[in-house]
């Protein structure tokens, strides 16, 4: 199994781009998936760099309803006939970061015809590749709502992200972990992944919203770190680059930033 960052926030590679979004390539022995779909379609150009058919895509999963997750998601579907797309129920109720800034992803029904599933379960999508939907809160210290709202009948009500889902790659023995913006915080995640497969982690990669986190959060995430002993984490996108230096610092395995272009493998079978 390989996963390879099609775009993010930072880029070192000559001939890719970035930009502020995050887009997973997955590829196993028999399926490839996408994980999000970036702000915009920049993510085809990269892919295309890099050898990738998006067009071979069986799978996309949307983490949550953001526009930095699921911009690039109708030039996906142009580019790409066959793909199921899978994500929760509310992925396309309206959001906003205060009550003026729509982040939130407009519903195009003629693309999306008989091709999206709302996954409301632990869901296997391909050999050892497992969607999360239900991220249960075991700390509420380590969420990250502030300024987030979604607009419903009655109006705007703060967001709680019912819509977040992550991934979970498993091993013979041993779980990793692919989140997005992690919301519902990494270490409910993580606590969620471990419940539910009772294996140790080994990586975890994705974004950890922990760019303007309170001193009192990121010690409880350094803390948790620490007594779950995963064997690697591989930041990125609104985890903030401070951050990755503060955890590349404070923690004593490999922590690496997972820029794009970057490729991670994987021993899946």
């Amino acid at each position: 199994m390989k996963i390879i960052t099609l775009i993010e926030n930072l880029v070192y590679k000559q001939g890719l781009v970035a930009e502020h979004g995050l887009a997973i390539y997955i590829e196993t022995d028999k399926m490839k998936i996408l994980f999000d779909t970036g702000q915009s379609g920049l993510f085809l150009q990269n892919a295309q760099k890099l050898g990738i058919a998006i067009e071979d895509v069986d799978i996309l999963v949307i983490s949550h309803g953001h526009y930095d997750h699921t911009g690039g998601l109708y030039p996906f579907l142009e580019k790409n006939s066959k793909a199921k797309v899978y994500a929760k129920k509310d992925v396309f109720v309206p959001k906003y970061h205060g009550p003026n800034r729509f982040i939130g992803t407009m519903r195009n029904e003629k693309l999306l015809k008989d091709r999206l599933t709302y996954v409301d379960a632990v869901n296997q999508i391909a050999e050892g590749v497992y969607i999360l939907p239900d991220i249960i809160i075991h700390n509420s210290l380590d969420t990250h709502f502030n300024g987030m709202y979604k607009k419903v009948d009655s109006g705007f009500v703060p967001d709680e992200f019912d819509d977040e889902l992550f991934l979970v790659l498993k091993q013979d023995e041993q779980i990793n972990i692919v989140t997005a913006c992690s919301h519902r915080g990494i270490t409910n995640i993580c606590a969620t992944a471990t419940e539910q497969f009772k294996h140790p982690l080994g990586l975890i990669l994705g974004g950890f919203h922990t760019k303007n986190c309170t001193t009192e959060q990121y010690e409880m995430i350094i803390d948790y770190f620490r007594q779950l002993k995963p064997k690697s984490i591989g930041v990125c996108h609104c985890t903030g680059v401070e951050k990755y230096a503060d955890l590349h610092n404070d923690l004593d395995f490999g922590v690496f930033y997972n820029f794009t272009g970057n490729e991670v493998k994987l021993g899946l079978k």
